[in-house]
């Protein structure tokens, strides 16, 4: 095993408390669809930069990426579903309506791999009131949030 495998298991593993579904009686999993302008570079690299499992390729392709789902698929539309609303990746960059949030143990080390491995970081981590944090973009231009708590006794106390 790479270190870089390594830190991803470490690092991104999923609590086997709060996702594992396999046996479970959830009555629903949430996901976030992205919707990109080239699916196979999106997945890309959610897989190779931030270690996504992909668990279905295709459209859409389906990832696991530390305890959430994502849905990566092409636009387009209007569909019979939703008649008025067409599907497309950002168009303006500076306009947000959304955004990933990376909720991590050591922001330092995460920017530093990620970095390494071509994540396209707009700042280094800042310091903030109740955090470190930092943003960076997927290939679409979704912004990613990638920030450490420092309110509590662990960073991810809050979530546990």
């Amino acid at each position: 095993m790479t270190w870089k495998n390594e830190f991803f298991n470490a690092l991104l593993r999923p609590s086997k408390t709060n996702m594992n579904t396999k046996g479970s009686d959830e009555r629903f999993i949430v996901t976030v669809t992205l919707i990109a302008g080239d699916i196979a570079r999106s997945v890309t690299f959610y897989r190779d930069v931030l270690g996504a499992t992909v668990l279905r390729e295709g459209e859409p392709t389906l990832l696991r990426l530390a305890n959430i789902w994502l849905t990566i698929n092409r636009g387009g539309g209007p569909t019979d579903d939703k008649p008025e609303v067409i599907a497309s990746p950002p168009k303006d960059l500076d306009m947000l309506s959304s955004f990933l949030n990376l909720r991590v143990v050591d922001i330092k080390r995460c920017y530093e791999l990620w970095r390494s491995l071509g994540a396209p970081f707009i700042t280094e981590p800042k310091v903030h009131e109740t955090e470190m944090r930092c943003y960076m973009r997927d290939p679409d231009g979704y912004l990613i949030e990638v920030s450490q708590t420092t309110i509590t006794a662990t960073p991810l106390e809050l979530y546990r």
